[in-house]
C-alpha cells in the first residue's frame, strides 16, 4: 500500500505550523509558513503528486521504530537492519519571537548511524499550493533551492544532491558508525541569499536548545496522576496545535483525510472552533498552563468584537482572526487512498450553531474563576452577547456535529445555551458586575424545563438527539459534565445505559467504543459509513467517572474503558478524530478534540479513585 496508515504518523511543529513525520522518515504533510496556508508536502493526500521529503536507508529490509525525545515534541525515527542502525531525530526549532508573525520557519533533520554502515536515499520533492504551483530548483554550494511564485524553500545538506525531472532533489550517501548528517528546510525570505549552512555542532546546539524549551514548559504542568504519560503528550500535542502569533488554537493542522476510507466526509480542520479552541482553553487550565489560557482570550476578545452577520460570532475563524475560507475542492489530489473529494476551506463557517456561546461562557467563567479576572471591556461584549442568546435559543440549528441534513431543535444546542445563561448569571454575581438578572434567570429555567419536557423521551428512556425525536447522540453526555443534571439523575442514569447498549440493540457503544450518532436512524445529508468518535468515548469515561461516586461497579467500568481507550493511541500517543472498526485512526490527525477530552477524563478518574497506584 503506498499510502502509510494515519496512525503511522508522528507531529513536529513551532507554534505556527506542524509536519507529520511517518514510520518511513518521509514527512507527508506540511504547511508554510503557517497552519493554514497550502500545503509544500502533501503525499498524506495524493501518494504521487502531494510532495515529500523522505530520509530513509537504501533497503527494504528496514524495521521502523519511532518515538519522541523524553518530554518534548521532538521525533525520532530508528531503522533497524541487519547492518546497522540508524537514528533520524527531526524537529522545528522555536525563536523568542515565536509569537512573531515573522518566525523564522526551519525543519532540522539529523541523521546519525549507531551501529555499523548503512547506504540512505534522500528525495526531497516539493508541490507548491497543493501541487498546484509551479516552481524551479537549482543547486546551489550548499544545497538546493526551490523557488515558486508565494514561496522559496532552501535545503542545506552536508551531501551532494541532484536535481530530478519532477522538481525535487535526491541523493545517495553511505554513513558509518558515529558519522552524522544534517538537513535544514528553511522558507527563504527575501533578504536571504542562500540556505543556511548548519554542521553537526550547530544542530546539535539547536536539537538542545529545542529540547530546553518543551522542557521547561511542560515543567509547569500540574498533573501527576496514574496516567501522567499520556496526559503530558496530550498537552504536549494541543501545545503544537496553538498559533503562537494570535492564540488562536486549531482543531487539526491537517485537511481531507477521511472519516471512512473511500468516503466523502474529508474536512478541513486546520482553523479556530470557538467550541474545540474552548475546551482545549479548559484542559490547558486544569494543568496549569494559563498562559496559553490567557493567549486565547486575548484572540477571544478580538473575534468577539468584529463585525460580523447572523450572530454575535461565528463558529470558526482563520488563526490570525479573520473569516474561515470558503471550502472548495482540489480536484486535481486522488486524496488518502483514493478518498474523495479533496476539500479546502469550510463551508461550516455559514452554519448557524448555538452550543458555541456556552462552550464559550464556560471558558471565560473558567478563566475568571482560575487564571485572572475578566476586564469590564470583555464583560460588555458578553453581555450583549447574553442577550442575543435570550433572543435566539428557540430557534433551530445545524448543531455541534456541522450536519448538512437541514435544521433542528438539538438537545445539546440547547444544553449549552442553558450554559451559557448559568455561566453568565454565575460571573455576574461572582464579579458584581451589571446585568439583566431577571431576564437571565427566567430564560435559564425557561430553557432548562424545555429540555426536561421535548429532550427526553419516555419511551426510550433517554435524553435523544433533537426536540420530540427518538434517536440517541453522545453529545448528551455532556449534560452531568456541565452540571446541568447530576451524575446520578435517573434520566441520566438511563441514558448511560441506552448510550452503552450496542448498535445492533439502538445504543451507540461498540466494543467499548462510541459513535456520536445512529446513521440509520439520524440522517446527516452525507453518503458513507463513519468512525467511532473518540472525544465520544472520553466523555462516556467522565459520565460513569461521575456517577460512579456513587456506584463503585461504574467506576470500575470507567477506569477499564479509559485504559481500552489508551490503548487506540498510536505508537507515539497521538490520536486522529475517529477509530476504525479495526483500530485504525481515521479523520483528521492529531485531533485537540481527543485529546483535550483523555485530559479532562484522566484528571476526573484519578480524582474519583483516589490517591495510590
Amino acid at each position: 500500500m503506498a499510502y502509510q496508515p494515519i496512525e503511522n504518523y508522528g507531529m513536529i511543529g513551532d507554534l505556527h505550523t506542524v509536519a507529520l513525520v511517518g514510520l518511513n522518515g518521509s514527512i507527508d504533510w506540511l504547511c508554510l509558513p503557517d497552519f493554514s496556508s497550502p500545503s509544500v508536502f502533501a503525499a498524506i493526500l495524493d501518494d504521487n503528486k502531494g510532495g515529500r521529503f523522505r530520509i530513509a536507508p537504501a533497503t527494504e529490509d528496514v524495521t521502523y521504530k519511532q518515538f519522541y525525545w523524553p518530554e518534548t515534541n521532538v521525533l525520532v525515527t530508528r531503522f533497524l537492519t541487519r547492518g546497522g542502525a540508524a537514528e533520524l531525530t527531526d524537529f522545528m526549532p522555536l525563536e523568542t519571537n515565536a509569537r512573531s508573525e515573522r518566525h523564522h520557519h526551519r525543519v532540522v533533520r539529523r541523521l546519525t548511524v549507531n551501529r555499523g554502515r548503512l547506504d540512505f536515499s534522500l528525495t526531497c520533492r516539493p508541490a507548491f499550493d497543493y501541487g498546484r504551483a509551479r516552481h524551479v530548483v537549482h543547486l546551489t554550494e550548499r544545497g538546493a533551492a526551490f523557488n515558486a511564485v508565494a514561496l522559496s524553500l532552501t535545503l542545506s545538506s552536508d551531501q551532494d544532491l541532484d536535481s530530478d525531472q519532477q522538481g525535487g532533489v535526491s541523493a545517495t550517501f553511505s554513513l558509518g558508525e558515529g558519522e552524522t548528517a544534517v538537513f535544514v528546510l528553511e522558507v527563504m525570505s527575501a533578504d536571504d541569499e542562500a540556505a543556511m549552512a548548519m554542521d553537526a555542532e550547530a544542530a546539535e546546539r539547536m536539537f538542545r536548545e529545542t529540547v530546553a524549551y518543551w522542557r521547561t514548559w511542560l515543567g509547569r504542568c500540574r498533573y501527576s496522576g496514574r496516567w501522567r504519560e499520556m496526559v503530558h503528550r496530550s498537552a504536549l500535542a494541543l501545545k503544537l496545535l496553538t498559533y503562537a502569533p494570535t492564540g488562536a488554537i486549531v482543531a487539526a493542522p491537517t485537511c481531507s483525510l477521511p472519516e471512512g476510507i473511500g468516503g466523502e466526509r474529508n474536512w478541513d480542520y486546520r482553523y479556530a472552533w470557538v467550541r474545540d479552541a474552548a475546551f482545549t482553553v479548559y484542559a490547558f487550565i486544569r494543568l496549569g498552563f494559563t498562559t496559553e489560557a490567557e493567549q486565547f482570550m486575548g484572540f477571544l476578545d478580538k473575534v468577539c468584537k468584529a463585525p460580523k452577520e447572523g450572530g454575535p460570532l461565528q463558529l470558526m475563524y482563520n488563526i490570525d482572526g479573520r473569516p474561515a475560507p470558503h471550502e472548495h475542492v482540489l480536484d486535481h489530489l486522488e486524496g488518502y487512498r483514493e478518498s474523495r473529494p479533496v476539500r479546502i476551506g469550510n463551508d461550516a463557517h455559514k452554519q448557524f450553531q448555538l452550543d458555541i456561546y456556552g462552550e464559550l461562557l464556560d471558558a471565560v467563567y473558567l478563566f475568571n474563576k482560575h487564571v485572572e479576572p475578566i476586564s469590564y471591556d470583555l464583560w460588555a461584549t458578553l453581555h450583549n452577547m447574553i442577550e442575543w442568546v435570550c433572543d435566539h435559543w428557540e430557534r433551530p440549528d445545524d448543531g455541534i456535529w456541522e450536519v448538512r441534513s437541514g435544521r433542528r431543535q438539538f438537545v445539546y444546542s440547547k444544553l449549552m445555551c442553558w450554559v451559557a445563561m448559568d455561566r453568565a448569571i454565575r460571573l455576574a454575581d461572582k464579579r458584581s458586575f451589571p446585568a439583566n438578572r431577571t431576564r437571565w434567570l427566567k430564560v435559564r429555567d425557561d430553557i432548562y424545563n424545555d429540555i426536561m419536557q421535548r429532550g427526553w423521551n419516555g419511551t426510550r428512556q433517554a435524553f435523544v438527539q433533537y426536540y420530540d425525536g427518538s434517536s440517541l447522540d453522545a453529545s448528551n453526555l455532556m449534560m452531568p459534565l456541565t452540571f446541568f443534571v447530576a451524575p446520578t439523575d435517573p434520566r441520566m442514569l438511563a441514558t448511560l445505559d441506552a448510550i452503552l447498549a450496542p448498535p445492533d440493540k439502538g445504543g451507540l457503544t461498540a466494543d467499548n467504543l462510541v459513535y456520536r450518532y445512529s446513521l440509520s436512524e439520524s440522517a446527516d445529508g452525507l453518503q458513507g459509513e463513519e468512525g467511532t468518535f473518540n472525544i465520544c468515548t472520553f466523555w462516556l469515561v467522565e459520565a460513569l467517572t461521575r456517577a460512579g461516586r456513587h456506584d463503585p461497579a461504574r467506576l470500575e467500568d470507567a477506569r477499564l474503558m479509559f485504559e481500552r481507550m489508551t490503548g487506540y493511541a498510536n505508537h507515539v500517543g497521538l490520536y486522529a478524530e475517529e477509530t476504525g472498526s479495526c483500530g485504525e485512526a481515521l479523520g483528521n490527525y492529531p485531533q485537540a478534540f481527543t485529546h483535550l477530552a483523555l485530559i479532562s477524563a484522566a484528571v476526573n478518574l484519578d480524582r474519583a479513585l483516589g490517591p495510590g497506584a
